[in-house]
């Protein structure tokens, strides 16, 4: 919720489902490639590559929405706890609370009488919410939100991972491995840029970070592909 009384759009709202879409385009374009890339370097059958990225390709999106799931869920739980914790002392500590209130925006810079009365008035319209906002630190934009990290980040890895798929029925077989990795390459500075966009950070760094670990990943995985394939 915005609380501007003029138009000043803010980006950090996007920081739950951006940080699952990018780490799951990511994984799954990575992972993926990196995958197909060492089978192909162990001279598999286009056949064997096909099964072996839909493979990835499913297991991988499901993996990613269920870790996403348990672990934002147990964010959830934890900032669950906090606010029945929370709701406790203002039931049966308001005096010990509204002066633990009070001491925050001291901290924050206001003197002792205004402190007090900021406390007060925000105590009286939703004591709960001042505590949890400023004592806890949780917001509704920090909030966590397992089943919306769950979907982006399940639909994020597909979109990264089809990527490589598709350079299988397009490439022919003698340049596939050069052809994926610089398939893979391309689609991972299209991330970085519209990961940047998105988040309204600077554009190399973010393209920087993703193709330098994408590089590495690839490059690992095609060696062992042509040192143990047969």
């Amino acid at each position: 919720m915005s609380y501007s009384i003029h138009d000043e759009p803010h980006l950090s709202n996007r920081s739950q489902w951006l940080r699952a879409a990018v780490l799951g385009a990511n994984d799954g374009l990575i992972s993926t490639a990196s995958l197909l890339v060492g089978v192909a370097a162990a001279n598999a059958s286009s056949q064997t590559l096909l099964l072996t990225g839909l493979a990835s390709l499913t297991a991988g999106a499901l993996s990613m929405a269920a870790g996403e799931y348990i672990s934002v869920s147990s964010q959830a739980d934890t900032e669950k706890a906090d606010l029945k914790k929370e709701l406790y002392e203002l039931t049966h500590n308001p005096e010990r609370e509204l002066v633990e209130l009070t001491t925050i925006y001291k901290q924050r810079g206001l003197d002792q009488d205004l402190a007090h009365q900021v406390a007060v008035a925000l105590t009286e319209h939703d004591a709960l919410e001042a505590h949890t906002r400023d004592e806890i630190g949780l917001t509704e934009i920090s909030q966590a939100k397992p089943l919306q990290a769950s979907i982006a980040s399940a639909l994020a890895f597909t979109t990264g991972a089809i990527f490589p798929v598709i350079g299988i029925l397009v490439f022919p077989a003698q340049i596939l491995v050069w052809s994926l990795a610089a398939l893979t390459i391309v689609g991972l500075v299209l991330l970085g840029m519209v990961s940047a966009r998105l988040g309204g950070a600077p554009t190399l760094p973010a393209v920087t970070r993703v193709v330098v670990w994408g590089v590495l990943a690839m490059v690992a995985t095609s060696l062992i592909g042509r040192l143990l394939g047969v």
